[in-house]
């Protein structure tokens, strides 16, 4: 298994945890990932999409590296301003209801989704138009566009609401679009170059070219090559036109860390289980995305087997597993330490099934 460094606070963390596990953020380290994504990025708008985790520090410790936050409900809407009253946010999502389309003023810009969505605007709004070209996206590990998906319109559905907008009140000023996850920059920039391409000839000049960067938990000191992605779209853009990226994961997987105790070791039919205090409705990630979650054991159990052995979370299902076959020394009373859990983690996972409890949260602090 790779070695994986462990910050000292996530360390003194593990020393004191009980049976109830913890996020631990480490603010420090994603304010430098951050940072260095912002120089790489230069003459690039960067949005953070909130999904990937909407946790009030590390909104705070992004806001300065950031131009906006994307946002994809009223929920996520509220939250944002309560925590950063004056960021420029941008709307997204692909249903959008009547009270959530009121907001209309209060938002930066608004990705509209279908011909019906703009003529539900009924107030004075910048809008981008998600378009979804038909295109050939390979080696995504979600894909969003590039045929028929729910989300975003076709050029049909882009040339109707073009026709709606002499009679709407919004202000149309590019388009959105967010193909793919999970792409490397070549990928990406191939993508940006046919999106740009179909813009322009509309007339647009700007352009939001979404998220989608890769993170690879199988290779967790990987990361996207920001940049390559960076300088191809300083070669790509025009004049006068402007570029805005919507990254999540890649910015903030790295800085989250799930720390949860073995609570028992045992064999099974010859294979070797490892039972957690915590469970996948806490890190639903790797079961949904069908990964090894990295980890690193914090021994305080006194010495295990080492060998092949399958962690688990203590959920009554089949379905909660972290890790598969993995070679590990564990012991009961071990910590293991989940890296890569700043993105899509807690905030996706199923909380209340068997009503466990909640995990604990802390922050390294970023100065």
């Amino acid at each position: 298994m790779t070695t994986i460094e462990v910050p000292d606070g996530v360390r003194k963390i593990a020393e004191s945890l009980d049976d109830v596990p913890a996020y631990v953020y480490d603010l420090a380290g994603l304010a430098r990932h951050a940072a260095a994504v912002r120089v790489a990025m230069a003459g690039t708008e960067i949005c953070y999409a909130v999904k990937a985790n909407p946790d009030a520090e590390v909104l705070r410790v992004l806001a300065p590296y950031v131009d906006g936050f994307e946002v994809s409900s009223g929920g996520e809407f509220a939250h944002v301003r309560s925590v950063l009253p004056e960021v420029p946010l941008s709307f997204g999502g692909p249903g959008k209801t009547d009270a959530e389309l009121a907001l209309a003023p209060s938002a930066y810009r608004w990705h509209v989704e279908s011909p019906a969505e703009l003529r539900r605007m009924r107030a004075p709004a910048d809008v981008l138009l998600r378009v979804n070209l038909d295109l050939p996206v390979t080696g995504a590990a979600l894909t969003m566009g590039g045929g028929a998906t729910p989300f975003g319109m076709d050029p049909g559905g882009i040339a109707e609401c073009l026709a709606l907008l002499g009679s709407s009140p919004v202000r149309l000023r590019g388009l959105h679009t967010h193909l793919a996850s999970g792409l490397d920059a070549p990928d990406l920039l191939a993508l940006a170059e046919a999106v740009l391409a179909y813009g322009r000839g509309l007339g647009l000049r700007e352009f939001n070219l979404g998220g989608g960067m890769a993170v690879s938990y199988t290779r967790p000191h990987e990361r996207f090559d920001w940049a390559a992605y960076g300088a191809g779209l300083r070669a790509l853009a025009r004049p006068g036109e402007t570029l805005r990226v919507e990254p999540g994961r890649a910015l903030t997987a790295y800085c989250g860390w799930y720390l949860t105790t073995v609570l028992d070791v045992k064999r099974v039919h010859g294979e070797r289980f490892a039972v957690l205090s915590g469970g996948t409705h806490h890190l639903r990630t790797p079961v949904t995305k069908g990964h090894d979650q990295p980890f690193v054991v914090l021994p305080r159990g006194g010495g295990g087997e080492d060998g092949p052995v399958t962690l688990v979370g203590r959920l009554c299902t089949p379905k909660d597993v972290f890790a598969r076959r993995v070679t590990a020394s564990l012991a009961a009373g071990d910590v293991v330490a989940f890296a890569m859990a700043g993105a899509y983690a807690w905030n996706i996972s199923h909380h209340d099934f068997l009503m466990h409890p909640k995990p604990e949260f802390h922050h390294l602090p970023a100065d």
